[in-house]
C-alpha cells in the first residue's frame, strides 16, 4: 500500500482532494476520485484503513471488532469497476447458505436461508403453516419497499420527500405498506401472530441503530437487502478495507496514517485545506470528512465547522454497544457464522436503551469468523460479540454498566447451551466507542433513525460550508457498509461536479452508477 506512515515536511503543497478518514466512505470516493484523473490524499488518525472496519489481536489472529454483515454486493462490484478491475480479483467473498441461525430462551430455533424457498419451509416448521404464509407476504412487501426507496432515496445524492411522493403516487399500492404511522414493531405485529417472529424482524432495526419500538416501519426492507445476500470476506471484513485502500493507491491515491487532523481551514470563504495537530498544513482544492459529522457541529474541527451540519446539532444520536472481540473454543451448540440469541422481552430491552441503562437482559449477537469460510473452522475460533447500548447522549448513558456486561453476557450464553473457554475480557463500551470516533458520542450509526421523516434529515454529501463534502455512515443514506460506500460515491460525483463548473479541470473517466436493486 502506498502509505505515507510518518509526518510529512511543513510544506505538504497542494492535494486537488483531501480526504481526511479511511473508513469505507472516505475509501469509495478517494477510489472514484482517483480513477476520473484528481489526485487525491487521504489522512487517517488511525494507523490502519477501515474506520469502524477495525481490528483487535487474539493469540488467534485479528478479529474483526467492527461491522460482521456484508450484504448489496454489487456496490462493491461496481466500485472496483469504475477503477477497471474486478471485485473477486482483489478480495474473496463466499455467499451464505444460512443468513443467520437464531435461538430463543424457550429452546426454539430458526434458520433463515439465502434460498427464499428454504426460509419459507423453515418458518412452516418453527410456527407452522399461518405464519410461512405471512412470511411470504412479508418478504414480498419488503422487496417492493426496498425497489420504491432504492433510486429515489439510496442513489440519489440530495434525497427529496417529492420525488419519494411522486414513486409512491404511482404505486398507490405501497401506501399501506410504509404505514406512515407505525413503528417497525408495530407493524410487525399485524403481520405476524407469532412474538418470536416480531422479535426477529424487528431486529434490523438495529442494524442502522434504531429501536424497533420508534423506528419507521419502512426499515423492514432491510429484510429484503439481507435476503438477497450475505457474503463472508475471506480473512475478515477489515479485508475488505484494505481491498480498496490497495485499489486507490494502486490509482495514485495518497496515505497519511496517524495523521491527526486539528483544524478544518477556510479561505474565501470555503474549505481550503487542513491544519494538523503539529500545526503543519495541507492546502486542498476540495476537503471530505469521513467521520461522524456530528464532529463538525461540536466544534471538534474548528469553529468555522460548526454550521456545516445543523442537521446534527439537536438529532438523536442511534445506538451504541457493547463489543467484544476475542478467540475461544466453543461447546454445546452448532454455530453459523452469524448468530443471535434473543433476550426474553425484547420490550424491556429497548426501554433500558431509551432511559440510557445499559439492558439488564440483551439480546446477543455472535459472529463466529472463522465459520462459512473455505476451511472447517480451527480449535481456537476469532469471535465477535455484539449487545447494544445506549450512546453517551441519551438520558444517564454516560455512566458505565453497574455491573459487568461479560459476566452477564456469558452467563446468559451458558443458559442456551454454549460454553466458550476462555471467557474474554477484551471489550468496547460506548465511552470506548466514544474515545476512537470523535464527536460520535459512542454512537455507532450517527443519526437516530427514530421517526418518519429520519432518512430525509441526514446530513447529504455537501455541507454547508462550500468545499466541504461529507462521507460516511453517519451521512446520506445512512449506516451499514454498503450505504457508507453509496456515500462515497454521492460524495466523488458532488466533488468532480463541483470542480467541473469551477474551474477548467475535466474527469478522464466517468464516475458511474448502478442500482442495488
Amino acid at each position: 500500500m502506498n502509505q505515507i506512515t510518518a509526518r510529512p515536511s511543513a510544506n505538504r503543497g497542494v492535494a486537488p482532494a483531501l480526504v481526511i478518514g479511511a473508513g469505507i466512505g472516505g475509501l469509495a470516493a478517494a477510489v472514484r476520485l482517483a480513477a476520473a484523473g484528481l489526485q487525491v490524499t487521504v489522512v487517517e488518525r488511525a494507523a490502519t484503513p477501515g474506520g469502524k472496519m477495525r481490528t483487535l489481536p487474539s493469540t488467534a489472529g485479528p478479529v474483526d471488532a467492527g461491522p460482521t454483515v456484508l450484504t448489496l454486493r454489487r456496490i462493491f462490484e461496481d466500485l472496483f469497476a469504475v477503477a477497471g478491475t474486478r471485485l473477486d480479483d482483489h478480495v474473496t467473498l463466499r455467499r451464505q447458505d444460512i443468513l443467520a441461525r437464531h435461538w430463543w430462551p424457550d429452546g426454539s430455533t430458526l434458520d433463515l436461508h439465502a434460498d427464499h424457498e428454504a426460509s419459507a419451509q423453515a418458518v412452516r416448521a418453527f410456527a407452522g403453516a399461518k405464519q410461512e404464509r405471512a412470511f411470504r407476504r412479508f418478504s414480498r412487501r419488503a422487496a417492493k419497499l426496498f425497489d420504491a426507496f432504492d433510486d429515489p432515496m439510496m442513489q440519489t445524492a440530495q434525497p427529496g420527500l417529492a420525488n419519494l411522493t411522486r414513486k409512491v403516487m404511482g404505486q398507490p399500492a405501497l401506501i399501506p405498506m410504509l404505514a406512515p404511522n407505525s413503528s417497525l414493531a408495530h407493524s410487525l405485529a399485524k403481520q405476524f401472530t407469532d412474538p418470536r417472529l416480531t422479535q426477529l424482524f424487528g431486529r434490523y432495526a438495529t442494524y442502522v441503530g434504531g429501536s424497533p419500538y420508534q423506528s419507521p416501519a419502512v426499515l423492514a426492507l432491510i429484510w429484503h437487502a439481507e435476503a438477497a445476500g450475505v457474503w463472508t470476506v475471506e480473512g475478515g471484513m477489515h479485508a475488505l478495507a484494505r481491498a480498496v485502500a490497495d485499489l486507490a493507491a494502486s490509482l495514485g491515491v495518497r496515505f497519511a496514517y496517524n495523521a491527526h487532523v486539528a483544524e478544518i481551514e477556510f479561505s474565501g470563504g470555503r474549505a481550503s485545506g487542513v491544519r494538523f495537530e503539529d500545526g503543519s498544513r495541507m492546502r486542498a482544492s476540495s476537503v471530505l470528512f469521513n467521520g461522524d459529522p456530528h464532529a463538525l457541529t461540536l466544534g471538534l474541527l474548528g469553529d468555522a465547522n460548526i454550521t456545516a451540519a445543523p442537521e446534527t446539532a439537536r438529532a438523536e444520536r442511534s445506538l451504541s454497544a457493547n463489543v467484544w472481540a476475542f478467540c475461544a473454543t466453543p461447546d454445546g451448540l452448532p454455530l453459523a457464522h452469524h448468530n443471535v440469541f434473543f433476550c426474553n422481552d425484547p420490550v424491556a430491552e429497548f426501554d433500558d436503551i431509551a432511559a440510557g441503562r445499559t439492558p439488564r437482559d440483551p439480546t446477543l449477537y455472535l459472529c463466529a469468523e472463522d465459520r462459512g469460510q473455505a476451511n472447517p473452522p480451527p480449535t481456537l475460533e476469532r469471535f465477535e460479540m455484539i449487545a447494544n447500548a445506549p450512546p453517551l447522549s441519551n438520558g444517564t448513558s454516560s455512566q458505565e454498566p453497574t455491573s459487568c456486561p461479560t459476566t452477564r453476557s456469558f452467563e446468559t450464553l451458558k443458559k442456551f447451551g454454549l460454553s466458550l473457554t476462555p471467557d474474554p475480557d477484551n471489550l468496547t463500551t460506548p465511552k470506548g466507542f466514544a474515545g476512537l470516533f470523535p464527536g460520535s458520542q459512542g454512537s455507532l450509526y450517527g443519526q437516530s433513525p427514530h421517526g418518519l421523516m429520519a432518512a430525509f434529515q441526514r446530513p447529504t454529501a455537501r455541507s454547508m460550508m462550500p468545499g466541504l463534502y461529507l462521507a460516511g455512515g453517519g451521512t446520506h443514506p445512512g449506516a451499514g457498509v454498503p450505504m457508507a460506500a453509496l456515500s462515497g460515491r454521492h460524495a466523488a460525483e458532488a466533488i468532480m461536479a463541483d470542480l467541473a463548473s469551477t474551474s477548467t479541470f475535466r474527469p478522464t473517466a466517468t464516475l458511474g452508477g448502478m442500482s442495488t436493486g
